[in-house]
This record gives structure tokens, C-alpha cells and sequence, in this order.
């Protein structure tokens, strides 16, 4: 989870499709520049063991967007273990 976070924290769409779950990623992924991710909080992670083929992250992310002001984004993630790295499967965006 951290690890897409500074992904997307630095614009890096190429590891971001990396870390995405086949069935799941998109062809493509056009990152907004104005917006700048500069904080990730945790609220909640179950599973995701070494021992885990799947896991769950609940996260708050804040943002900055050039002429708008700031924001966050919060999600409940689902990761599953795939060739033996954790890869981004879907995520419920909460209000």
C-alpha cells in the first residue's frame, strides 16, 4: 500500500500497472500533475501476512490540487499475493 502511495505520490504510472492485479488494471492510467499527494494514514489492515494470500487496507490519503485547494481520498483496499509480490486487486472509495 505504501508503496502505490508514493507511486502516486511521484507520478510513477508504469509501477503502478506493475502492482495492479491482471484481471483488474486498466490499459492505461493518466495521473492528474496538478494534484499532489503528500500523506497517507492507515486506518486499518487485516490479513497480509507473510503467511496471507490476500489482505485488506483501509486508508485515508490527503492531496493538494493546483488552484483548488486540498483533499483526501479514503478507501478499503483489497490486495491479493500473486507470483509471490502483493499486487492491487479493487477498492470501495468511501464518503
Amino acid at each position: 500500500m505504501r508503496s502505490r502511495f508514493t507511486a502516486f505520490a511521484v507520478g510513477d504510472s508504469d509501477y503502478l500497472l506493475r502492482s495492479w492485479h491482471p484481471r483488474t488494471r486498466p490499459e492505461s492510467l493518466d495521473l492528474d500533475e496538478s494534484m499532489r499527494w503528500y500523506r497517507l494514514d492507515i486506518e486499518s489492515a487485516s490479513k497480509g501476512s507473510l503467511f496471507d494470500s490476500d489482505g485488506e487496507v483501509t486508508f485515508t490519503a490527503f492531496y493538494r490540487v493546483k488552484g483548488s485547494g486540498a483533499g483526501t481520498l479514503q478507501e478499503h483496499s483489497r490486495f491479493e499475493r500473486l507470483d509471490g509480490r502483493w499486487v492491487y486487486v479493487d477498492g470501495v472509495v468511501k464518503d
